[in-house]
């Protein structure tokens, strides 16, 4: 479930970090510099939370926020 564009998973709390970290610092970029690590991060995101299963929602919502916050640089 999505509260304020968080995501809100009771039973997988390590994913609702890990994702809420993410979008965190994906917002707070200034420079295109930190969006380049900002695109790791949502890599890493993507990579190890395939393994264990997650929404696909998650990953395109990182993604999206990504690319909406590069059009500003």
């Amino acid at each position: 479930m999505l509260i304020n564009n968080k995501v809100m998973y009771p039973k997988h709390p390590p994913l609702e970090k890990a994702y809420n970290k993410t979008l965190l610092v994906i917002e707070s970029c200034n420079t295109e510099e930190q969006l380049t690590v900002a695109s790791k991060m949502v890599k890493n995101f993507k990579n190890l939370y395939k393994q264990v299963g997650y929404p696909k929602s998650l990953s395109y919502n990182l993604e999206n926020t990504l690319k909406l916050k590069k059009l500003w640089y």
